[in-house]
């Protein structure tokens, strides 16, 4: 899903660049195409492309990851089971989503890990993660109970 992220140039436009990873930093019908068109997908078919994240860029790249006859597509995604804006049409599509929960104590310290790995600094990093990064994580635990399927991290 982090394909979807809406450009640097976007977002600054916008002035959300300070925020991106929200909901709203996200092309969500966009995302939801892409579903639609991965599960009409007829095997023997053409691919279909999907973009990838580089993080070393930070930037969505577009049509980078062909998907052509695969019997199981597995997408991951934090706002899949969010009732406003494409996630739902997206939602519908899909046979399950599972709600990954992982306690706040680990997610902080791999979210500082993947922030430090990428260039910020210790203090940058735990700033990004207990700011713009929690504020994400409790809206998508808001939804947690529409999960099909609850896999608590041990």
């Amino acid at each position: 899903m982090d394909g979807f992220h809406l450009s640097n140039a976007v977002l600054e436009a916008r002035g959300s660049r300070d925020r991106k990873g929200a909901i709203d930093t996200f092309d969500d019908a966009g995302y939801a195409a892409l579903i639609d068109r991965l599960a009409d997908q007829v095997p023997g078919g053409p691919p279909v492309y999907a973009p990838e994240f580089r993080r070393e860029i930070e930037e969505p790249i577009a049509a980078g990851i062909a998907v052509a006859d695969v019997p199981l597509v597995i997408t991951e995604g934090n706002y899949l089971l969010s009732p406003g804006g494409a996630w739902p049409a997206a939602r519908s599509r899909m046979a399950e989503v599972w709600y990954v929960d992982l306690p706040d104590r680990e997610r902080l310290r791999r979210l500082v890990a993947r922030h430090r790995s990428f260039g910020r600094s210790l203090p940058d990093a735990e700033g990004w993660a207990g700011g713009t990064d929690q504020r994400n994580a409790d809206r998508i635990a808001a939804t947690r109970a529409e999960a099909d399927l609850l896999v608590e991290w041990v």
